[in-house]
């Protein structure tokens, strides 16, 4: 089992920048893809990055947000610029032993509580 702890999330001006961290139990965690997805109201739980090996991104959030991990730590991040009111959701970590589509919700097996970023516009 993992568990994975959110922080890191809160109000925030447009323009502005947050860094959310997930924090997660378990020995193994290097082996893992770690994801950040969000939802927003409404709205269905949509992909934002994830790394393994390499690093993924939405396109809507390219060349603002990135991931990265401190395996040492057991720690993965995402720094969030740029930031827009339509970011503006619960982002919610996630990790997966085996992973097919790293973009794919339902391949991540372990999930965080979710932390709340609000953009202002």
């Amino acid at each position: 089992q993992v568990q994975l702890v959110e922080s890191g999330g809160g109000l925030v001006q447009a323009g502005g920048s947050l860094r959310l961290s997930c924090a997660a139990s378990g020995r193994t965690f290097s082996s893992y893809a770690m994801g950040w997805f969000r939802q927003a109201p409404g709205k269905e739980r949509e992909f934002v990055a994830g790394i393994k090996r390499s690093e993924y991104y939405a396109d809507s959030v390219k060349g603002r947000f990135t991931i990265s991990r401190d395996n040492a730590k057991n720690t993965v991040y995402l720094q969030m610029n740029s930031l827009k009111p339509e970011d503006t959701a619960v982002y919610y970590c996630a990790a997966a032993r085996d992973i097919t589509l790293m973009t794919r919700w339902r391949d991540y097996e372990f999930w965080g509580q979710g932390t709340q970023v609000t953009v202002s516009s």
